[in-house]
């Protein structure tokens, strides 16, 4: 199943960019980190630690070793071809055989924030690899994201999402703070959602809570 057919069946008329809570109606919106302090955000602290073992866990209960899953990067694109050359790096690095890279597939869109495109210059190059989750690097590949705006290499800061086909879930880290976890129906994310509970972000818990009563 190609990921458009995927998205138009389960996930109509979703659009695959931040913030995805807000724009469906069955998701949870979990923070990842507790207690920011700017003095020990690097590595081995215990923020950032916290920080990857809250999405590393959720990405692990989410997503079985052999599930098939589509992997989606969005590379915005303003104008730097160079810049948009070096991002190319992120499958490459973060899968485990690199023949898996020849199911790779790449589109350009519209830049996926129009509202900040006045002029519509600017444009989205979209990456999508189905693949299983045992073939990909996930915990390096999590860490990148969540260290985007802690001033740690490596740091990955494009959106990336984890898209379940079986589940039918799609799951985005967006930084350090949090992540969004959507779903086709409550039933299926129950668990995650009773399981974790204490790492619901409270800004919005009373919106999730009315999901699953």
């Amino acid at each position: 199943m190609a990921l458009n057919n995927f998205m138009n069946e389960n996930f109509p008329n979703l659009e695959l960019r931040p913030a995805l809570f807000y724009n469906w109606d069955i998701g949870i919106r979990f923070q990842l980190g507790v207690d920011y302090d700017s003095d020990y955000c690097y590595e081995n602290r215990p923020y950032l630690k916290g920080v990857y073992n809250r999405a590393i866990t959720l990405f692990k209960t989410l997503h079985l070793q052999k599930d098939e899953i589509f992997v989606v990067a969005n590379v915005n694109d303003f104008g730097d071809f160079a810049a948009f050359n070096r991002k190319l790096n992120i499958f490459s690095k973060y899968i485990q055989d690199k023949s898996v890279l020849n199911k790779l597939t790449h589109t350009t869109l519209p830049y996926v924030f129009p509202e900040d495109d006045e002029d519509g210059k600017y444009k989205t190059h979209r990456f999508i690899l189905k693949c299983k989750t045992s073939e990909i690097k996930y915990i390096p590949l999590l860490k990148a994201i969540c260290n985007q705006d802690m001033g740690i290499k490596p740091k990955i800061y494009h959106d990336v999402f984890f898209i379940n086909i079986k589940k039918e879930t799609i799951f985005h880290v967006y930084d350090d703070r949090g992540c969004d976890l959507l779903a086709t129906s409550p039933e299926s994310i129950r668990d995650i959602y009773d399981k974790y509970n204490d790492w619901i972000l409270d800004y919005d818990r009373n919106e999730i809570d009315q999901v699953f009563i």
